[in-house]
């Protein structure tokens, strides 16, 4: 029995940033849709409730990857460094799912939650990229 919690500890350990990306990402992606479908009823096309969405949850996984995730502990410049690097990235996936959005939602009429969903996996998978091999990397 020990062994096994041993195993388990030493794989938690070893995936602890993966795992909790991925719960933040989920938290994260969850502010997101839910910001947008309360939202979204209140205008007539995607881009500005998606706009709105997208703020609201960089700022939540900006606290939530610098803190709980990469656990990044620099001060002053390069912290300044860092939340610019992550609001940049972060900027970049905001644009991809303004367009993607605007794409198939707008212009081709897919449904908008739907496609909503679909856009969040394409950013999460982005965004963690991003994150780990630029912004929060260990020098």
């Amino acid at each position: 029995m020990d062994s096994i919690k041993e195993r388990l500890s030493a794989l938690l350990k070893k995936y602890q940033e993966v795992i909790s990306y991925l719960v933040f990402g989920v938290l994260t992606t969850a502010v997101n849709y839910i910001s947008y479908l309360i939202l979204s009823p209140f205008f007539g096309h995607t881009t500005i409730p998606t706009v709105i969405a997208w703020v609201l949850s960089v700022l939540f996984a900006y606290v939530t990857n610098r803190r709980f995730v990469f656990r990044s502990h620099t001060g002053g410049k390069k912290a300044l460094g860092e939340a610019g690097a992550f609001f940049a990235a972060r900027a970049l996936s905001g644009v991809l799912d303004v367009l993607f959005m605007a794409a198939f939602s707008d212009w081709l009429g897919f449904n908008d939650k739907i496609i909503k969903l679909v856009s969040n996996v394409f950013v999460v998978i982005f965004n963690y990229a991003a994150s780990k091999l630029v912004i929060f990397r260990k020098k």
